[in-house]
């Protein structure tokens, strides 16, 4: 009897250990994504988003403000909000990830009244796995003609222990978020080419959503705007494969300067260096 309840024992340790170290999946992040919009559909704004806060967890209103602090102090937002996940990613770890896609959003009974955009969220594991609302904030833009390409992707890294410091690993995100500003007064487009992943995704107002190194790129030249940044914050997998920053933005085109939030989702490649995989600018506007 004591060998049956020693290897049931044995076996159940196992498979529990098992479970600890398998691997992290980004349809952890796609679900929850899609749980968020379900609530929000069947409580509302206001009731959905207080369910998944983090309890940090911001949104820009217009500038930064805890989401529960927010939603706390505002009655029923009227209006139907709905969106899709179409980009994400998780941390091997499992303790962040993101998705971004697009919304709609209608205050009004019918189609005229639809306000078209795309949303980020960044999502942050508490203390027993569940993953909740860190960052959201969104863009505005015309209805899109085509639907967006999906890309969701495994993480490439594999589970780590935790790091020892992890005001250090923190400090270094904020520091190369830093060092991106910096750079940015020099040269933009130097800037952009030295820092961006090759998968690269940048979300800026009135536009859709653009992808690839190149035409990011070809829109700031396009455009001929200078851009200034200050870091606020950010912070970053146990896993140190995935990170975020946010922070205020300055943005100049000819006699026109424009105020914005900006956050960045940055990915360790392969030498070791930290790559803005999605840059999202949200106008600053009184509500």
């Amino acid at each position: 009897m004591k060998k049956i309840i020693l290897a049931a024992t044995f076996i159940g340790y196992s498979v529990f250990a098992l479970a600890q170290t398998s691997p992290v999946q980004v349809n952890k992040v796609v679900s929850a994504e899609e749980a968020f919009n379900k609530l929000v559909e069947r409580k509302g704004i206001k009731d959905g988003f207080l369910s998944v806060a983090d309890p940090e967890g911001i949104v820009f209103k217009p500038n930064a403000v805890k989401i529960t602090d927010f939603y706390n102090n505002i009655d029923k937002q009227a209006g139907k909000l709905s969106w899709q996940p179409k980009f994400g990613r998780i941390s091997a770890n499992g303790d962040l990830a993101f998705t971004a896609g697009p919304y709609i959003y209608n205050n009004g009974k019918n189609d005229d009244d639809k306000v078209f955009g795309d949303y980020v969220s960044i999502w942050r594991a508490d203390v027993e796995g569940k993953l909740k609302l860190l960052i959201d904030l969104g863009i505005q833009h015309p209805e899109p003609e085509q639907e967006e390409i999906t890309d969701f992707k495994e993480p490439k890294a594999t589970r780590t222990a935790p790091s020892k410091d992890p005001f250090a690993a923190k400090s270094i995100i904020v520091n190369t978020d830093k060092i991106f500003n910096h750079s940015l007064t020099i040269s933009a487009l130097a800037s952009y080419k030295e820092f961006l992943s090759p998968e690269a995704r940048y979300y800026f107002p009135g536009f859709h959503p653009m992808t690839g190194p190149d035409v990011i790129m070809k829109f700031i030249n396009n455009q001929a705007i200078t851009i200034s940044a200050e870091t606020t914050d950010g912070g970053r997998a146990a896993s140190n494969d995935l990170a975020y920053t946010y922070g205020h933005a300055r943005i100049t085109k000819g006699n026109v300067v424009s105020n914005y939030n900006y956050v960045r989702i940055w990915e360790l490649d392969k030498t070791k260096k930290w790559d803005i995989l999605l840059e999202v600018f949200s106008a600053v506007e009184n509500e």
